[in-house]
């Protein structure tokens, strides 16, 4: 799932006509640099939630085919934030173990091997992670000695020690079991509410450290760093 719903507020007015991940980064939408990595690690099937501009996007990707994927969508009115869009798509992604990223960000990095250790762990959520020294900029996680997440953005508090801190760029792997940690029809975030809730209840939720390069799209100063990022090295899936 392709979390693609948001407004892109601090992009615009740019995104006031285009909706951020349709948004060119070196000569082509970054919503297609994020189709080719999940295509190049395996997957077939994509849900994106969609709200601003979402018909522009459907427009643009119509049924997936031409990516080689079978893509479907999940409208949400009003907005849900990160975890209701998730839930509202339940119906399409129910079942299996599923992959949830943002649109605004990706990171080089070999998919398959998230999943592995997600199943490995027999974890009910897998979050991938990296080191930032601005790591509470981005919600910060705090993974213990077996880099199993102990707490999210301070919650829940009087977590066992030490921790190690890191960020988290919004890549994630979850069990469909997810869902009954998740309440229907409200907006909420899975960083400030549903992890938390994992956490206090002692539910097993993994982290993946990676040094992989990662870049983003949500700021216009990020937007021309990874315009000229991907322009001098274009990324390898």
């Amino acid at each position: 799932m392709v979390l693609a719903a948001g407004r892109g507020t601090r992009l615009a007015p740019l995104t006031d006509s285009t909706p951020k991940p349709l948004v060119a980064v070196a000569g082509r939408p970054f919503l297609e640099h994020i189709l080719e990595f999940l295509r190049a690690s395996g997957i077939r099937e994509v849900v994106l939630n969609l709200h601003h501009l979402g018909r522009r996007i459907e427009e643009h990707l119509g049924d997936g085919a031409r990516f080689g994927l079978r893509v479907r969508y999940s409208w949400e009115n009003p907005i849900l934030d990160t975890g209701g869009g998730i839930k509202r798509a339940e119906p399409l992604l129910a079942g299996e173990p599923f992959v949830v990223l943002n649109g605004d960000s990706l990171l080089e990095l070999r998919l398959v091997e998230v999943v592995e250790r997600h199943r490995e762990r027999g974890a009910v959520a897998t979050m991938v992670v990296r080191p930032d020294p601005d790591a509470e900029r981005y919600g910060l996680v705090e993974l213990d000695a077996d880099d199993r997440v102990r707490r999210v953005t301070g919650q829940p508090p009087g977590a066992p020690g030490p921790l190690r801190p890191f960020m988290f760029p919004g890549l994630q792997v979850f069990e469909s079991a997810i869902f009954d940690w998740m309440d229907a029809g409200a907006a909420f975030g899975v960083t400030r509410v549903t992890y938390p809730r994992l956490l206090k209840a002692g539910a097993p939720v993994q982290g993946f450290v990676t040094l992989a390069r990662w870049v983003n799209i949500d700021t216009p100063g990020a937007l021309a760093a990874a315009d000229a990022e991907l322009r001098r090295q274009p990324f390898r899936f």
